[in-house]
């Protein structure tokens, strides 16, 4: 892949991230920079991605390996982890985060990169969003935090309450501390809330205006509590860059500070852009080329920020060969996950008998590649993908894009089923199904209905017997060297790289997805022209799958199961 990021020539161009990382809030521990973001009913959750110039960014850890509450191991769409917060106070790094339907809850580690500890509900309720963490010079400290209308009855408030000094527990009633819907201070939709203090204000910066079409305020105030003056510090302006919405603030080691904030792009998710700031006369401005009220906007290209140490330029990571039976950190679950969804692949064949071994010691031989037991997490039984949470996805991480799936699916036994998907506010799926007796089903679905009624429909069956005979591919042979090639592409002859800096409502080229059956190195057009939307606030995502139509599920022994060889994604 060409960088678009990183030019290399001491420049960056924006987005900094093309990919769905929802609510990005950033801070810096020495000359580390750290992020967190949304991650909503998927898990792993709260993703830690690190830098060193605040343009190349590595995903290295997530901070929470289930979602607390038993009901998430069914996925539970546009719930779960809510705009975090993450700071370094004391020795520990804290990432706060809110669940809209049970409250405010943090985990903490010493070391980032390591184990996180178990979350602990700080406050309890529904509405509670966008939490905020502020250690004050005097010790106190305090959640300044947004309320969802959708749970609560009201926006365009934000709220604050005292917490312990460990920041485990609150400690004082909520109350309110700014009112958007005055018609003195405006803003409308306001949430997402960052703190800072600098010269003897307390600074909160926001978004406010909604999500694709807003813009960001600065609160200011010599009292946390307040009352605050507001002042619009960045907005679309002259840009394509709708929104531009909510993000943190941080600095660098001489003093410059830069603004990460996200961008709403629809079907790819909330990508992150990078912008400088300056201050005038007590206020920021955030991103270049203020006009008369000192208002910024996004900028597209400009010069790296000066951290005092240059990171290789990389980019995000898709492929995966699943090295020793594991999957990379790109991969998500679709709901809480258990370990015994997954293993390692395990070989009887001659092929992967090493120098010193006898065949008898290959006949639990361990070979790279994932496993995936067909199981039914949902318990129903005609399972549907988004009632299913042993699916893994991804992140799109490109606007155009390959993705080529390799499978073994002779692990599969009557009722199971194992293929790939696209998702969105809708998705489809093409899948491998075994029958009753020896006859296997090339499929693809669609879903339709409500998130709480979501079915599927088939839009293409075809026998395997039907398919060997037609192309003399015997059936095990088949089953064995299955490759999905899912094309999302552009019918237009537009470029990957046009469709990076543009606008939610740009329609000039829209791409849809394509799948192609390969087995044994013959093709079959699968007839897919799917264009996916984004879903609530996650954009679409890639997903693998191995399931069963029975109607409980049963352990990993005792089911049919798929091995992946490996997914290889390049961009177009």
């Amino acid at each position: 892949m060409k960088n678009y990021v990183d030019l290399e020539n001491g420049r960056y161009r924006n987005p900094i991230l093309f990919a769905d990382y929802s609510d990005p809030d950033v801070i810096r521990v020495g000359d580390t920079y750290y992020m967190t973001a949304s991650s909503f009913n998927y898990t792993p959750g709260l993703p830690i991605l690190i830098s060193h110039d605040l343009v190349n960014w590595k995903l290295v850890n997530y901070a929470l390996k289930n979602i607390k509450e038993e009901r998430y191991f069914i996925p539970r769409h546009s719930e779960g982890v809510w705009a975090p917060s993450i700071r370094y106070h004391e020795g520990y790094y804290y990432i706060y985060y809110g669940m809209p339907d049970e409250g405010y809850y943090v985990v903490r580690a010493k070391n980032p990169l390591g184990e996180w500890e178990e979350p602990v509900c700080i406050l309890e309720g529904k509405g509670l969003i966008d939490p905020c963490p502020f250690w004050d010079d005097d010790g106190k400290a305090y959640v300044i935090h947004g309320y969802a209308k959708s749970r609560i009855g009201f926006k365009s408030i934000l709220g604050i309450f005292e917490m312990s000094n460990d920041g485990l527990r609150a400690i004082s009633e909520d109350h309110f501390i700014f009112n958007g819907n005055d018609p003195k201070n405006p803003a409308v939709t306001i949430e997402g809330p960052k703190v800072y203090k600098r010269d003897g204000y307390y600074y909160i910066l926001a978004p406010a205006g909604g999500v694709k079409y807003g813009y960001q305020v600065a609160l200011r105030s010599k009292h946390i509590c307040g009352p605050y003056e507001i002042k619009e510090v960045m907005h679309t302006g002259n840009t394509q860059i709708n929104g531009p919405h909510q993000g943190g603030l941080v600095d660098t080691v001489n003093g410059d500070e830069w603004f990460i904030h996200f961008q709403d792009r629809g079907l790819y998710g909330r990508i992150c852009h990078l912008q400088p700031v300056e201050w005038e006369n007590g206020w920021p401005i955030i991103g270049v080329n203020p006009d008369a009220d000192n208002i910024g906007e996004p900028v597209k290209e400009m010069e790296k920020p000066n951290t005092g140490i240059a990171d290789e330029p990389c980019y995000l990571e898709a492929s995966d060969d699943f090295v020793d039976g594991k999957y990379a950190l790109c991969w998500q679950w679709l709901g809480n996950h258990k370990d015994e969804f997954y293993g390692r692949v395990i070989s009887n064949s001659k092929e992967n008998v090493t120098e010193g071994e006898t065949e008898a010691d290959s006949e639990n031989h361990l070979c790279d590649g994932l496993r995936l037991y067909a199981l039914n997490p949902s318990g129903e039984d005609n399972p549907v993908i988004w009632r299913s949470s042993n699916v893994l996805t991804q992140k799109i991480i490109y606007p155009l894009l390959k993705c080529d799936v390799a499978l073994d699916a002779t692990g599969l036994t009557p009722g199971d089923r194992t293929g790939v998907c696209m998702t969105g506010g809708q998705y489809i799926t093409a899948y491998v199904e075994k029958g009753d007796l020896e006859d296997v089903s090339i499929v693809v679905a669609q879903s339709f209905g409500g998130d709480n009624d979501k079915k599927e429909k088939e839009i293409y069956r075809k026998s395997f017997t039907l398919f060997c005979h037609e192309n003399g591919i015997s059936l095990e042979q088949g089953l064995k060297n299955l490759k999905f090639r899912m094309i999302f592409d552009c019918d237009e002859k537009v470029k990957s790289e046009e469709l990076y800096f543009r606008s939610v409502d740009d329609k000039d080229a829209i791409p849809s997805l394509n799948i192609i059956l390969v087995a044994d190195e013959k093709e079959i057009d699968l007839k897919v022209r799917y264009t996916p939307s984004d879903h609530t606030w996650v954009g679409a995502k890639i997903g693998i799958y191995a399931s069963t139509k029975k109607g409980t599920e049963e352990r990993a022994c005792e089911c049919g199961f798929s091995d992946f060889k490996y997914v290889h994604v390049e961009e177009l």
